[in-house]
């Protein structure tokens, strides 16, 4: 009997998940590994890896998605895990304006762990009509901490792999990277 050989990956992108505890980082994680999106929320204890799976016109990237717990109570954990991370998603939820006036003290302890790599801001809930944060707002952080936006609906799973997309074109240094075929 042949046994079945692990799959050849043409890169693995370590990416920290961050953000206040609700926005929806575990429902991004779950959605993007072809799970259904849970209503009821559970908070993260520590840190969960998710393995995802993404065929490439540069062949297999495995990003190791690293979904951190957003409650203060578990910051003491964070400088081991963003450690060698490749790059970074800060999440807050557009409904909430506490959670998107945290995204600076999130960026600021990813960028102090690990300088230089790439972040997106992610607004998540995108499809409600009363929002909370403005545009402006936003754009003026992002002017200010040099970021890329994207805005998503975990819940609708609207735009979820952009802010993967865009990171993995950072990191490999290449802007004509796509998805051809997820594999998860």
């Amino acid at each position: 009997m042949k046994v079945a050989e692990p799959p050849q990956y043409a890169h693995q992108i370590k990416i920290l998940l961050v953000g206040d505890g609700g926005v929806g980082k575990t429902a991004f994680k779950d959605i993007l590994s072809n799970r259904q999106f849970e209503e009821k929320y559970v908070a993260t204890v520590g840190v969960k890896v998710q393995p995802l799976v993404f065929r490439t016109n540069r062949g297999l990237i495995k990003f190791n998605l690293w979904d951190t717990a957003g409650q203060e109570k578990f910051g003491c954990l964070r400088d081991g895990i963003y450690d060698n991370a490749d790059c970074g998603v800060i999440m807050f939820d557009v409904q909430s304006r506490i959670t998107f006036k945290n995204t600076p003290n999130w960026h600021r302890d990813i960028t102090r762990v690990c300088e230089g790599i790439p972040i997106v801001l992610v607004g998540n809930k995108s499809d409600v009509r009363d929002r909370s944060v403005r545009r402006s707002d936003v754009m003026a952080l992002l002017k200010k901490r040099g970021m890329e936006y994207s805005e998503i609906s975990v819940k609708s799973n609207l735009n979820c792999e952009e802010p993967l997309l865009f990171l993995a074109r950072k990191v490999l240094k290449d802007d004509k990277l796509c998805f051809v075929h997820k594999d998860r």
